[in-house]
Protein backbone atom coordinates (compact mmCIF):
# COMPACT_ATOMS: atom_id res chain seq x y z
CA UNK A 1 0.00 0.00 0.00
CA UNK A 2 3.12 2.33 0.73
CA UNK A 3 3.59 2.34 -2.91
CA UNK A 4 0.11 3.55 -3.86
CA UNK A 5 0.15 6.10 -0.96
CA UNK A 6 2.91 7.89 -2.75
CA UNK A 7 1.58 7.83 -6.22
CA UNK A 8 -2.21 9.15 -4.88
CA UNK A 9 -0.18 11.76 -2.75
CA UNK A 10 1.76 12.41 -6.56
CA UNK A 11 -1.24 12.65 -8.36
CA UNK A 12 -2.58 15.13 -5.56
CA UNK A 13 0.29 17.39 -5.72
CA UNK A 14 0.88 17.16 -9.70
CA UNK A 15 -2.36 19.22 -10.19
CA UNK A 16 -2.11 21.36 -7.13
CA UNK A 17 1.19 23.18 -9.00
CA UNK A 18 -1.83 24.49 -11.73
CA UNK A 19 -2.69 28.55 -10.57
CA UNK A 20 -6.10 27.62 -9.66
CA UNK A 21 -4.69 25.37 -6.74
CA UNK A 22 -1.79 26.55 -6.14
CA UNK A 23 -2.01 27.41 -2.62
CA UNK A 24 -2.51 24.07 -1.42
CA UNK A 25 -0.62 21.38 -0.38
CA UNK A 26 -1.13 17.72 0.74
CA UNK A 27 -1.35 17.11 4.66
CA UNK A 28 -1.45 13.19 4.99
CA UNK A 29 -3.16 10.57 2.93
CA UNK A 30 -4.32 7.73 4.15
CA UNK A 31 -5.32 4.38 2.99
CA UNK A 32 -7.39 1.38 4.84
CA UNK A 33 -8.62 -1.83 3.17
CA UNK A 34 -9.67 0.17 -0.25
CA UNK A 35 -11.24 3.62 1.71
CA UNK A 36 -8.51 6.51 0.89
CA UNK A 37 -8.78 9.59 2.61
CA UNK A 38 -6.68 12.80 1.89
CA UNK A 39 -6.50 15.73 3.89
CA UNK A 40 -5.18 18.97 2.29
CA UNK A 41 -4.90 22.55 3.07
CA UNK A 42 -4.35 25.86 1.96
CA UNK A 43 -2.60 28.81 2.74
CA UNK A 44 -5.86 30.79 3.27
CA UNK A 45 -8.20 27.47 4.76
CA UNK A 46 -8.96 24.80 1.87
CA UNK A 47 -12.39 25.18 -0.06
CA UNK A 48 -15.22 22.55 -1.20
CA UNK A 49 -14.00 23.62 -4.29
CA UNK A 50 -10.59 22.99 -4.38
CA UNK A 51 -11.22 19.48 -2.25
CA UNK A 52 -13.12 18.65 -5.38
CA UNK A 53 -11.04 19.20 -7.78
CA UNK A 54 -8.33 17.37 -6.47
CA UNK A 55 -10.79 14.58 -5.72
CA UNK A 56 -10.50 14.37 -9.32
CA UNK A 57 -7.56 14.24 -10.07
CA UNK A 58 -6.97 11.52 -7.57
CA UNK A 59 -9.65 9.87 -9.01
CA UNK A 60 -8.43 10.16 -12.65
CA UNK A 61 -5.19 7.94 -11.24
CA UNK A 62 -6.78 5.46 -9.09
CA UNK A 63 -9.64 4.66 -12.09
CA UNK A 64 -6.63 4.61 -14.82
CA UNK A 65 -4.47 2.59 -12.77
CA UNK A 66 -6.69 0.46 -10.61
CA UNK A 67 -4.19 0.63 -8.09
CA UNK A 68 -7.10 -0.12 -5.87
CA UNK A 69 -8.97 -2.22 -8.19
CA UNK A 70 -12.61 -0.64 -9.56
CA UNK A 71 -14.24 -0.05 -6.11
CA UNK A 72 -12.70 2.36 -3.73
CA UNK A 73 -14.04 4.86 -1.38
CA UNK A 74 -11.87 8.45 -2.00
CA UNK A 75 -12.44 11.59 0.58
CA UNK A 76 -10.71 14.66 0.20
CA UNK A 77 -11.42 16.94 2.97
CA UNK A 78 -9.17 19.89 5.94
CA UNK A 79 -7.79 17.88 8.13
CA UNK A 80 -10.40 19.24 10.65
CA UNK A 81 -10.14 21.31 13.84
CA UNK A 82 -9.00 17.43 15.75
CA UNK A 83 -6.07 17.24 13.58
CA UNK A 84 -2.64 19.23 14.92
CA UNK A 85 -0.89 22.07 12.66
CA UNK A 86 1.41 19.48 11.05
CA UNK A 87 3.67 22.40 8.72
CA UNK A 88 4.89 26.03 9.42
CA UNK A 89 2.54 27.17 6.45
CA UNK A 90 -0.63 26.56 8.34
CA UNK A 91 0.72 28.78 11.13
CA UNK A 92 0.14 32.28 10.03
CA UNK A 93 -3.31 32.12 9.65
CA UNK A 94 -3.91 30.76 12.85
CA UNK A 95 -2.39 34.29 14.72
CA UNK A 96 -4.77 35.55 16.90
CA UNK A 97 -5.96 32.16 18.08
CA UNK A 98 -5.78 29.89 21.14
CA UNK A 99 -3.38 27.00 20.71
CA UNK A 100 -2.55 23.95 22.55
CA UNK A 101 1.13 23.11 21.97
CA UNK A 102 2.92 19.95 22.85
CA UNK A 103 6.62 19.98 23.48
CA UNK A 104 8.87 17.38 22.85
CA UNK A 105 9.66 17.03 26.97
CA UNK A 106 6.41 16.22 27.32
CA UNK A 107 5.43 19.83 28.52
CA UNK A 108 2.13 21.38 27.33
CA UNK A 109 1.94 25.57 27.21
CA UNK A 110 -1.46 27.02 25.98
CA UNK A 111 -2.06 30.40 24.85
CA UNK A 112 -2.45 32.83 22.25
CA UNK A 113 -0.29 32.69 18.96
CA UNK A 114 1.28 36.24 18.56
CA UNK A 115 3.62 35.96 16.20
CA UNK A 116 5.45 33.32 13.88
CA UNK A 117 8.72 33.15 12.30
CA UNK A 118 10.32 29.76 10.22
CA UNK A 119 12.73 29.15 13.49
CA UNK A 120 9.71 30.28 16.47
CA UNK A 121 6.52 31.06 17.79
CA UNK A 122 5.48 33.48 20.51
CA UNK A 123 2.51 32.83 22.55
CA UNK A 124 0.43 35.27 25.07
CA UNK A 125 -0.22 32.91 28.25
CA UNK A 126 -2.16 33.52 31.42
CA UNK A 127 0.50 34.53 34.19
CA UNK A 128 0.55 33.88 37.81
CA UNK A 129 -2.32 36.33 38.85
CA UNK A 130 -5.93 36.65 37.15
CA UNK A 131 -5.70 38.79 33.82
CA UNK A 132 -1.86 38.93 33.74
CA UNK A 133 -0.32 37.66 30.39
CA UNK A 134 3.44 36.64 30.01
CA UNK A 135 4.71 36.04 26.38
CA UNK A 136 6.51 32.73 25.54
CA UNK A 137 8.80 32.35 22.93
CA UNK A 138 9.17 28.63 21.46
CA UNK A 139 11.29 27.29 18.76
CA UNK A 140 10.00 24.80 16.31
CA UNK A 141 12.46 22.31 16.91
CA UNK A 142 11.05 22.40 20.90
CA UNK A 143 7.55 21.51 19.80
CA UNK A 144 6.08 18.04 19.18
CA UNK A 145 2.79 19.22 17.88
CA UNK A 146 0.17 22.38 18.13
CA UNK A 147 -3.28 22.33 18.05
CA UNK A 148 -5.68 25.16 17.51
CA UNK A 149 -7.96 25.60 20.28
CA UNK A 150 -11.67 26.32 18.99
CA UNK A 151 -13.51 28.10 21.18
CA UNK A 152 -17.76 28.66 21.08
CA UNK A 153 -17.86 31.20 23.20
CA UNK A 154 -20.76 34.17 22.29
CA UNK A 155 -18.77 37.13 22.01
CA UNK A 156 -20.13 40.12 24.28
CA UNK A 157 -22.17 42.74 22.82
CA UNK A 158 -20.41 46.18 23.28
Amino acid sequence: MEGIKEKIQQAAEQRIQEEDLADCFVLDVTIKDKRVEVYADSDDGIKFWQCQKMSRAIEQYLDESLALGEAYTLEVSSPGVDKPLQLYRQYPRNVSRQLKVSLIDDKEVEGKLEEINEQEMTLKVAGAKKGMFKTKVIPFEEVKSSLVMVSFKKKKKK
